[in-house]
Order: structure tokens, then sequence, then C-alpha cells
């Protein structure tokens, strides 16, 4: 892949990246991120993170292919423990679960103090990336969902500020189905959802045939609860 050309979802990931940052892209695969960020004019310096030694490899590659070493730093290492205190002021981290991207935040607190900007993209659970944003004092200022090569992405941007302040009364069903996502609903987030609840519909079909127990019962209203959420979000 040419360092200057990215995947449509990694280059609406950047279009969001702060002019003249320091970015660091945390699970940076093979650096592509970086590479484009600095090569655009948007980072002036990239850390690009990765605990695999494979990935971590090949972005090294990437970047001296890209004859970016004197501006981008490969580091191998768990999550933002690549990072120095007060280094990167822009965060990328793309392709992981939202569970997985909440845990690596979580656990990298202390390298969040000069960070403005968080750049998020869970293939799956944004839910949780939201429920992380509210607890921790982090403003979700803009979302992003697209379709590419038959998967649906979700992107997430949020800077310190008032947590609350995009989610309406209903929040429960703004955190599930994005607050910015919901007002746009453009197709991939009614394909998103349309196919979502198809796959509940069908779990809620199985549990029904298991029987009355407490923990059936619970996981069914549990399932009610979304499916209905989808449904009048769909309907509006």
């Amino acid at each position: 892949m040419n360092h200057e050309k990215l995947s449509r979802r990694l280059e609406r990931v950047a279009a969001h990246i702060t002019k003249d940052c320091v970015l660091a892209d945390i699970g940076s695969d093979h650096a592509y991120l970086p590479c484009y960020a600095v090569l655009k004019g948007l980072a002036v310096q990239a850390i690009a993170g990765e605990v695999a030694e494979g990935p971590f490899q090949s972005a090294k590659q990437q970047v001296v292919q890209a004859n970016l070493q004197d501006v981008i730093d490969v580091r191998k290492g768990d999550g933002l423990k690549v990072l120095k205190p007060e280094e990167a002021t822009c965060i990328t981290i793309a392709g992981m679960g939202g569970t997985l991207i909440s845990t690596i935040l979580d656990k990298g607190k202390d390298k969040l103090s000069r960070v403005s900007r968080l750049i998020l993209q869970p293939n799956v659970g944004a839910f949780t990336i939201r429920t992380w944003l509210i607890e921790n004092g982090w403003e979700l200022i803009e979302e992003e969902i697209l379709e590419e090569d038959d998967k649906i992405y979700e992107i997430l941007i949020a800077e310190k500020g008032e947590p609350l302040r995009p989610y309406s009364e209903n929040r429960v069903a703004d955190m599930l189905l994005g607050p910015f996502l919901q007002k746009e609903q453009n197709s991939a987030f009614v394909k998103k959802w349309t196919q979502e609840k198809t796959h509940w519909e069908r779990i809620l079909k199985q549990l029904v045939e298991r029987g009355e127990n407490p923990d059936v019962e619970m996981k069914r209203s549990a399932l009610l609860k979304k499916i209905q959420i989808v449904e009048e979000a769909l309907q509006r």
C-alpha cells in the first residue's frame, strides 16, 4: 500500500487529526496513518505504537521507505505505554474492539494530560467507548459512520469538555446509536442497525425456545429494549 494513499476508513480518521499536532497512532500496524498525517502536513511529529513484533517491523520499514525517520518514531509496547507523559497532543486508535480501545485509554490515563483530541475507530462496541468518554471527562464532538468492503465502521472524535453535552434525555439510545449518527441517519447507519435488529430478533427467538428462567428472562428483556430503541430510531 502506498503511504500517501489510505483506505477510506483511515482517510476519514485522518480527516479529524488536529493541525500541527504530535500524533500518537496506537496499534499502528504498517504506520500508514502517521506517514500520511506527516506527509499531508497534519502532524509535525508522530509516534507509531505497535505491540506485535511483525507489525512493529512492518511499521519501521514503512517509515524508512517514506524517509520519515526523523519525524516518526516507531515504538514497540502495549497501548499508551509507548508514550512519555505530555508527549502526544492527538491520539488515534483504529481497527480494534470498543472494549479494547477503552481499556487502552483507561490504562494510559497518565499519558492523556496534554492530549487535546482522541480519534477512535472501533470495529464493534462503540457504546463502550461512549461510556468511557462520559466517565472520564471527554466530550464527544463528532461522529462518522461509513461502509467499506462490506464492513461498517464508526469513528468517534472527542475533546476534553462537557461529557453529557451531546446527549439527549434518552441517553441510553444516544449511547447505543450515537447522538450525532442517529440525527444524520445515513445509509451506513440504516444498514448497520437494520442488520443488528435482525440479528437480535434471531437471538430472541432462540431464547424463547429455551423456556423460562431468570437468566433467559434478563437477556430477553435487554434484547427487547435494544430492538425497541432501534425501531424507534429508524422510524424517525
